[in-house]
């Protein structure tokens, strides 16, 4: 049995302004045709029963996952909530500990739900050799073969070639090369790309976790003892979680083990570590652009722009990155495109939210868009789903007008509840509790105009909720 488990808790934050940490890469349509984590549930779904696929992420991506998920038609794919971000090692350890209570024995199929793969025929018939030789005790990796110097992967040296020529033993691991270092392996044939994916029994993996990182084995043991479920989402304890050490699979176990093989996969490939990396698997122009939204050029060459919200226009540039959307837009030199993280964390220790989050929100009822705010003042557009609803809850510090845009609102103020149609409004004073629900079919829009001293979204006392939150 295969049991894929893909893990959806990075930030990719060299993705910014797009990718941010409440709505990461992995949650976009990066290529126009599904998300990136959507596009990895596909195709995890086609070696394995989709009742039997599990990702795991963090609280704050929950149901962001779970409104992906149904959207996909993927509703039988469990979530697993990890309670910390600490890297791969104890997500694994905790999904390989899962998988033995639910089915004993298996092999996991380990996906990062941030990758792009072009050719899923490839990957099939490379995840049916690597179960192969996991079933014969190894800890798989998939070497992805490399069409070019990249100084932004790790690289898998392969060594002795295994029986039946299905791969080959792991020689050794090594870092991001420079541009000198990069060329001469890709030029022996010998080396392949670190693409984090693997197969291996869940067994083994336990064995080894527990050999070389015997205190991330005992609290994740001890985290998924008395696994919990409510609503959508399966909850591990976090107590013993997240006292583990931040670890990666790779420096935890495959660097450690002796029983780490290679399987190479050769197609177009990418973990969408930057912008330029992005650019590489998509399709340019004759110039060598890549173009995405209302774009006109004029002598632009190998650049790549991309335009959410407006019209851009650029006119003489050379090896450039330019992104926009509707609160920020990024110009990079394509070569300084690992810097952007840099941005990122200048923007977190200035406590600016364009790191955190975009202008237009989402949630489990449905989302908002920040319109406007000054002093004392916000307004926003909510929409809310047919047969949502946001908690019962109050505000200490602010008033709301409510106005109708579309749809039929039943709204309850306090101990009244009433009907707005379009162009009908509602206040609703601080201090009392309210609600805003759809009952009809289709989305119901809002406009909302926030009054106080203080507008923080923290500023929520929540006295019932259907979507489990606090």
């Amino acid at each position: 049995m295969l049991v894929p488990v893909i893990l959806s808790g990075g930030s990719g934050s060299r993705l910014w302004p797009v990718s941010r940490h409440l709505f990461p890469k992995q949650f976009h349509d990066l290529t126009g045709t599904a998300t990136l984590l959507q596009q990895t549930v596909k195709r995890a779904c086609q070696v394995a029963s989709k009742d039997r696929v599990m990702v795991l992420c963090n609280e704050d991506h929950r149901f962001l996952v779970s409104d992906q998920l149904m959207n996909s038609g993927a509703y039988e794919v469990e979530i697993v909530l990890e309670p910390k971000a600490l890297n791969t090692a104890p997500a694994i350890t905790v999904a390989a500990l899962h998988a033995r209570q639910l089915y004993g024995v298996v092999n996991l199929l380990v996906l990062p739900s941030d990758h792009l793969i072009v050719s899923d025929e490839k990957f099939r018939n490379a995840t049916e050799i690597a179960a192969h030789n996991a079933s014969q005790g190894k800890l798989v990796t998939f070497g992805i073969v490399p069409d070019r110097p990249e100084t932004g992967y790790g690289y898998i040296r392969r060594g002795k070639v295994l029986d039946g020529d299905c791969g080959f033993e792991v020689d050794q691991f090594l870092e991001k090369p420079s541009q000198a270092v990069a060329e001469g392996l890709v030029q022996s044939g010998d080396y392949y790309w670190n693409s984090g994916m693997f197969v291996f029994r869940n067994d083994i993996y336990l064995d080894e976790i527990k050999r070389w990182r015997p205190e991330i084995y005992q609290r994740c043991v001890e985290a998924t003892e008395n696994i919990t479920r409510d609503t959508k989402f399966t909850r591990i304890d976090p107590v013993p979680f997240s006292k583990c050490q931040n670890d990666s699979i790779d420096y935890a176990v495959m660097e450690n083990t002796k029983n780490a093989v290679v399987v190479p996969l050769d197609t177009t490939w990418s973990d969408v570590g930057s912008w330029s990396q992005l650019e590489k698997v998509m399709s340019s122009d004759e110039e060598g652009n890549v173009t995405q939204g209302d774009i006109i050029i004029r002598d632009v060459k190998n650049s790549y722009i991309r335009a959410e919200q407006r019209l851009v226009a650029a006119i003489g540039i050379d090896n450039v990155i330019i992104v926009e959307t509707d609160d920020a837009v990024l110009v990079a030199d394509k070569d300084r495109d690992q810097d952007v993280k840099a941005i990122v964390q200048e923007l977190n220790d200035r406590s600016r939210t364009e790191a955190m989050v975009h202008t237009k929100v989402y949630r489990p009822w449905g989302c908002f868009q920040t319109l406007d705010s000054g002093n004392g003042f916000q307004v926003k557009r909510l929409v809310i789903n047919p047969g949502a609803s946001i908690s019962l809850q109050l505000h200490r510090q602010r008033s709301e007008h409510w106005v109708v845009v579309s749809g039929v609102a039943n709204v309850t103020c306090g101990d009244e509840t009433l009907i707005l149609k379009p162009n009908e409004s509602t206040y609703i004073p601080v201090d009392t509790k309210h609600k805003l629900e759809n009952l009809s079919e289709v989305p119901l829009e809002v406009v909302e105009v926030q009054t106080g001293p203080y507008l923080g979204e923290d500023d929520i006392v929540r006295f019932e909720d259907e979507y489990g939150r606090v």
